[in-house]
Formats: C-alpha cells, structure tokens, sequence
C-alpha cells in the first residue's frame, strides 16, 4: 500500500468516547470451499475494492495458509451475503450492512492469527476496528490513502528502461527495497523482524512473475509488485525507486510502461497511495493514473 518511498507522516487516530458494541442477530461463520464461487461474484460488484481478496481466492483457494488468515461471511434475512472478510494479519472487509459489520467484527475478536492491520474502503476499517475493539482501543498508525486508477487511453511516456519480471537474482534487493518501503509505512522492519518468512514470501511472488524491476549496473533502479490480479483489476503496490534518481521522472516513466504491459491483460491498474506523499502522486498522474476515491489502513 505504499509507493514511491519518501518521508511520511501518520494521522493519529481520532478520540473518541467509549463505544457500546451492539449484538450481532447473525453471526458471521467460516466460509469454506463450497462458498467460492458464491464469494466471488458477491465480491465482483465492487471488482476495485475487493481484487485483493478476490486475488487470494484464486490464487490458493478459501482455505489456506497462504491467506495468512480465515475468510468469514454473513447473510442477510433472505439469506443473501452482505458481508465478506479475511481475517488475520492483514483483515480486508467488504460489508454493505451494519449487521455485517458488527458479525465480522465480533469474528475477529476470536481470530487464531494475531491482526496486523485492517483495510478497506472509506471509514469502514475504523468502524470494524472500533467494534472489534468495544471501542476501548486504539490503532497504533492511522493511514489515509489515495486510490488511483489508470486505464486506456491515457498519454503514455517514452521510457529509456526496459521493465521487466524480476528473478530470483535480484531477491535480495527487491526485499530490502519493499522492507524500506514497509518501515516508512508501519515502522515495522520486516526483514529484521520475520526476514525468513518475509524473504519466503517476496521470493514466491517472483516467482509468480508478479514483482516487475529494472536492474542496471547490478543496482535495483525500479520495481513494483503485483499484489493482486483478477479478471477486472490489477492492484500494484511496492512501488520503489533507487533514492539517487528519485524526483528525475524515472518512476514516472518507468511506471507508465509497465502500465501499458498490465493493460494488455486487464482494462483497470490501481494503486494506493498515502494522502501524505505529494511527489509520488504526482508521479503516479504522470505515468497516467487518476484519483479515484480514498480508503483507510490502521496499523493494529
């Protein structure tokens, strides 16, 4: 969820006064393999908000370790899903009703994989969270982001570089550069904090094809990972540039031309952006993407 990287800062948490969770009528329950294809097209009415989980899902499948959390849903009185989550280390949240909402919610209080952060569209993260919580906590970052979207036609840059699949060469690099990009997002380190598994997990997405660089002299000038892909969207992330040729318009130029490869196989790139990070959006708008609405992250 970050991009180009440069120096940030978070919007603390607004106070509050204590919260009163409501009763859940319904409760949210696992959702399980025989729920797939029903989670999917619930999930396709809003194809830019929900492509990463929608990703996970055809990627391993509505159980699996690899979603590093549970998917959980709920039905409406007729019986009808309105409301889809994952929930564990990064809790994604689609519900369009209240009742969906507090389901999911009082779900997560009793999730085996400890929350990390929870992301979703507009104020829907604080919402749950506060309702996870019984609003007597707070998250310890709060990220606004930016959403933006390119799709044909657009003006696209002449690009001097060649942007390409990663391999499993560049491992190291492409994990320094996404553990840089993740500290100034969260404050985290991934790489000295889980570097096995954060190492195990940038290596599988190379080698998915899904994290596109360009390398010359042996130095790691760009790179951008594919997050998630459907048949709709692809949602890129991690985008990163060497610091000596950041502000030269090489992210810019080298983002277009991967977008115009990405567009080959869907019709709509998105990305986020922290609403902080002013340089990097107008990199973004250059490399022809446009604003498209915000959402919310908190860091738990």
């Amino acid at each position: 969820m970050l991009n180009i990287a440069t120096n940030m800062s978070h919007e603390a948490a607004p106070s509050k006064a204590p919260f009163l969770m409501r009763m859940a009528p319904v409760p949210a329950f696992r959702l399980t393999w025989s729920d797939e294809a029903e989670v999917l097209r619930f999930l396709a009415v809003n194809p830019v908000q929900t492509v990463v989980m929608s990703s996970y899902i055809a990627d391993n499948g509505i159980e699996s370790e690899l979603n590093r959390g549970t998917f959980y849903g709920h039905r409406a009185s007729d019986g009808e899903l309105d409301g889809v989550a994952l929930i564990g280390h990064s809790t994604l949240v689609e519900a369009r009703s209240d009742e969906a909402m507090t389901a999911l919610a009082f779900a997560a209080k009793k999730t085996d994989v400890p929350v990390h952060l929870i992301m979703s569209s507009g104020d829907d993260a604080q919402v749950f969270f506060d309702q996870m919580t019984d609003g007597i906590s707070e998250p310890r970052l709060r990220c606004v982001e930016e959403r933006f979207e390119a799709a044909f036609p657009f003006a696209v840059q002449s690009c001097e570089y060649k942007v390409g699949n990663a391999d499993m060469s560049q491992l190291e690099a492409v994990a320094k550069a996404q553990a840089e990009i993740a500290f100034i997002e969260c404050g985290v380190d991934p790489m000295l904090r889980d570097r096995e598994g954060f190492l195990k997990r940038v290596a599988r997405r190379i080698d998915q094809n899904r994290v596109f660089s360009v390398v010359e002299d042996g130095k790691l000038v760009f790179k951008a990972d594919v997050i998630a892909e459907t048949d709709e969207t692809i949602y890129l992330e991690g985008i990163y540039v060497d610091p000596d040729l950041r502000g030269k318009g090489v992210g810019s130029r080298c983002l277009a031309a991967l977008t115009v490869q990405l567009l080959s196989r869907v019709p709509n790139i998105c990305l986020l952006s922290n609403v902080d990070f002013f340089n990097a959006h107008k990199s973004f708008q250059k490399a022809g993407s446009r604003r498209t609405g915000q959402c919310t992250t908190l860091f738990v």
